[in-house]
């Protein structure tokens, strides 16, 4: 939005006003003005003082905010529902790549084991820095910490993933089950399946 100003007469230029929404709603405003040619030496130099000033805050403020994304941590809330019962526990686990997504160890970012107090359950995990996860989650009936087969393969514990994809004859990959951690409160559902 561009308007004209004057100031006491002497200052002519072009207010232009570039607000762009960034996090915890602050804005960016770059003011431009054209000096007027007819201004001494002294009020020049002060104006252009003031100038660089205001030019210093509005560089000074949009490098705090990038610092401040690179440095933020968020808190991952999930809930999980469809469990068929209360025994045993649920094992989430979260990834924060495909590597490994869902079920090597090594490569799980957090994992919590939480007994079943309540149906639906919910379980959070703090301290995320900003980006793309998966999690994957077991209903865990024996407490062992993994999820069991028959002999066929096929899961005989309760199971889910981000993003609920549909699960046939394999695990999601990674990049069907990723979703955003941008806030400072990100909120989950996950509904288990069982076969």
């Amino acid at each position: 939005m561009k308007q004209p100003c004057l100031y006491k007469g002497r200052l002519r230029g072009v207010i232009q006003l570039a607000k762009g929404r960034l996090q915890k709603g602050l804005f960016i405003c770059i003011f431009i003005h054209n000096w007027d040619k007819t201004d001494s030496t002294k009020n020049s130099m002060v104006r252009r003082l003031k100038f660089s000033v205001l030019l210093l805050a509005v560089v000074g403020n949009i490098a705090w905010l990038s610092n401040a994304k690179a440095d933020f941590n968020g808190k991952l809330t999930i809930e999980i529902d469809g469990l068929k019962n209360k025994q045993g526990q649920v094992c989430v686990s979260i990834f924060a790549n495909s590597q490994g997504f869902p079920n090597n160890r090594d490569r799980v970012l957090q994992r919590q084991c939480t007994k079943i107090a309540e149906i639906p359950l919910q379980i959070s995990f703090e301290n995320l820095k900003a980006g793309n996860y998966a999690v994957a989650v077991i209903h865990d009936q024996n407490n062992d910490r993994t999820l069991n087969r028959n002999d066929l393969g096929m899961p005989t514990e309760g199971f889910g993933f981000s993003q609920n994809p549909e699960i046939r004859t394999s695990a999601p990959k990674f990049g069907e089950a990723a979703f955003l951690v941008a806030g400072p409160n990100t909120n989950i559902k996950i509904q288990l399946k069982y076969f």
